[in-house]
């Protein structure tokens, strides 16, 4: 029988993989009309130009015909979710898959490159653990501000060197470690992500915790990631790390583009002889590592004496025109932004 109730129990069969749930379950049906031969409703979607939605409505479609008949008219209206990412373009995640190969670093200096090249953008602290985004754009002591909407706190980013920034780092003691199972971890990103008045964004960069975790599934099914960026030391031994991660954005269920490998501490430069490279960890092994993962390689992070002290005294050194860390970065930035 053709009434509301039972067009509802039909639609909970169309599934939308990238959140690996039906549409009915993800609340993405909304003014439902069924009236004699008629069916109609609005699909909600994160994104009205995603290409995604056409393959979604031909579902509906075919699933509510395959129990109706091909006789009942079905119009579906694609609308925009409002939500706090409705003006963000572009998410990207910088990920590694293990620890101390300057993630955080890379993620905080991409995102002032980003803003050097005059794009609007945003950063979340997401390595919920292990969170530096205060400590590098030194805002340890600030609090970010919140107001009531709908009855839901908003969270209002920290803004610095033209930067939205959010951590977990800004609501909790710096002092005392993060003893929370996955499903906590996973609630705050969402919070982070979700509870913010981000704004128009043309880049909203997230520096994910290292490994291929709860926090990595979560970024990948809940939000509309435009790609990832991988970053990796020289060593061998980071780089089968880093191919576990990359294997993980390229798994069926997830799905998300790969934009390239930044190879960081890629070589050394003395500060007095900036014409000098001296390859410690080994030359041209971040080349290497992107043809094995057929990626392109983005670029090369220099090491220079003031990198770890610019980041420590939150003034990340991207901000400095002369250095060639700015540089790299910047011609990182120009190629993500030609990909979009």
């Amino acid at each position: 029988m053709l009434v509301k109730e039972n067009v509802l129990e039909v639609l909970k069969d169309v599934i939308y993989f990238p959140k690996g749930d039906n549409i009915i379950a993800l609340n993405m049906v909304d003014n439902l009309h069924v009236k004699e031969n008629d069916i109609r409703f609005d699909l909600v979607v994160e994104h009205a130009d995603d290409p995604k939605n056409d393959i979604l409505i031909n579902a509906a479609k075919r699933t509510l015909n395959s129990v109706f008949g091909d006789g009942v008219n079905i119009d579906i209206k694609i609308v925009e979710e409002k939500t706090a990412l409705s003006k963000v373009k572009h998410i990207i995640a910088v990920a590694s898959g293990k620890g101390g190969v300057g993630k955080s670093t890379v993620s905080a200096n991409l995102a002032v490159a980003l803003a050097r090249a005059n794009k609007r953008v945003g950063l979340v602290d997401a390595d919920i653990y292990g969170p530096s985004v205060p400590m590098m754009f030194g805002t340890g002591d600030e609090q970010p501000g919140s107001f009531e909407r709908d009855g839901k706190m908003v969270m209002v980013p920290i803004e610095k060197y033209g930067i939205k920034l959010l951590s977990i780092g800004f609501f909790v003691d710096a002092n005392r470690p993060l003893i929370w199972r996955g499903p906590m971890a996973t609630s705050a990103l969402n919070q982070l992500m979700n509870d913010a008045l981000w704004g128009e964004l043309d880049f909203l960069v997230v520096d994910m915790p290292p490994g291929t975790g709860d926090i990595q599934l979560t970024l990948a099914q809940s939000f509309n990631v435009s790609g990832a960026v991988i970053v990796t030391t020289p060593q061998q031994v980071a780089f089968a790390d880093v191919r576990r991660a990359a294997m993980m954005f390229n798994e069926e269920a997830l799905q998300v583009p790969i934009l390239g490998l930044v190879e960081n501490m890629a070589y050394f430069v003395p500060d007095d002889m900036p014409e000098k490279k001296y390859y410690i960890f080994g030359k041209e092994t971040g080349k290497k590592f992107a043809e094995e993962l057929n990626v392109p390689l983005l670029g090369q992070i220099p090491m220079v004496e003031r990198i770890a002290e610019c980041g420590d005294q939150g003034t990340p050194l991207a901000l400095d025109a002369t250095s060639p860390v700015t540089k790299a970065f910047d011609k990182i930035a120009e190629t993500i932004i030609r990909k979009f």
